[in-house]
């Protein structure tokens, strides 16, 4: 069952000279386009996204980008991200954009769980969200042993891991800063990655765990929206009172205490995406300024 669509059972927009329609009825939903001469609809099976949300559509054993998604803040259909550039010529191309099989495979593997890297990929089998072994390699094997009394199975601690190779391991979905330099991708599109923008803050240098995906983020709770839970976090380093532990250059800030969040990370909207992501680049921020690459 999808939230989002069961609340919004009859969504259809127009863009160019093709009409969009998602229909849901009794838990199922449909994905139509339509040029006024011919009807394609394909069944949604594969739901990226828990708020906005894009639909991986499956024709003739290929896969492909729904073309449109749905936008909580437009409260309604509106293009993909990245897919403003497609002129579609048939049904088929203002369905999606085609997907190779290196993305298809990205797609589910950051989205979903069951993937055994080296397999064919079965899309049907592919578990919904994220579970255990898809960050704590082996923790079903430990989860069966531990049933039978026997915990010498551990998977390998994470807690090693230093604030970069952190950055690296999110990154594994979340995109390293590796992925976009080597990619050459550059513009607000890309503010939600967030290894990749934290890499880019003057404090962050790799070895400090106060400055890390993991030092503000709980991967095992939702992601906490209020500013002010963030301010223990900057004040660690920017309290203003001098520690041993502080960098020589950690200044205070001169114009607040709280809500740090709010000025030195500023929220971006996606291009095109009727969504904000938080820049996760910390830094001064100036009224006016471009969006700093």
């Amino acid at each position: 069952m999808n939230p989002a669509l069961n609340a919004h059972p009859d969504l259809a927009t127009k863009i160019g000279g093709y009409t969009y329609a998602v229909q849901t009825r009794n838990g199922q939903s449909t994905y139509t386009v339509s040029d006024g001469n011919g009807t394609l609809t394909v069944p949604i099976k594969w739901i990226f996204g828990q708020h906005s949300q894009t639909w991986v559509l499956e024709k003739n054993g290929h896969f492909y980008e729904s073309l449109v998604s749905y936008f909580p803040r437009a409260n309604g259909l509106a293009i993909t991200p990245g897919d403003q550039i497609i002129t579609p010529h048939n049904l088929t191309e203002a369905m999606g954009r085609q997907l190779p099989l290196w993305e298809t495979r990205t797609c589910f593997n950051c989205h979903g769980s069951g993937i055994t890297p080296g397999e064919k990929l079965v899309p049907a089998k592919v578990i919904p969200g994220l579970d255990c072994e898809r960050c704590h390699a082996g923790s079903q094997q430990h989860m069966a042993d531990a049933a039978q009394e026997n915990f010498k199975t551990v998977p390998p601690s994470l807690k090693h891991l230093d604030a970069e190779q952190i950055s690296d391991f999110c990154g594994q979905c979340h995109r390293t800063w590796d992925t976009v330099m080597r990619n050459k991708w550059h513009g607000p599109a890309f503010v939600r990655f967030q290894p990749y923008r934290l890499e880019n803050s003057k404090c962050f240098i790799g070895n400090d765990p106060r400055i890390s995906c993991v030092a503000c983020h709980n991967p095992h709770q939702p992601v906490n929206h209020d500013a002010v839970s963030y301010d223990a976090k900057c004040l660690a380093c920017h309290a203003g009172a001098k520690v041993a532990s502080m960098p020589p250059n950690a200044k205070s800030c001169p114009v607040a205490k709280d809500k740090c969040t709010s000025c030195h990370m500023p929220k971006v909207d996606l291009p095109g995406g009727h969504a904000q992501f938080t820049d996760h680049y910390i830094r001064v921020v100036h009224a006016g300024e471009p969006y700093p690459e």
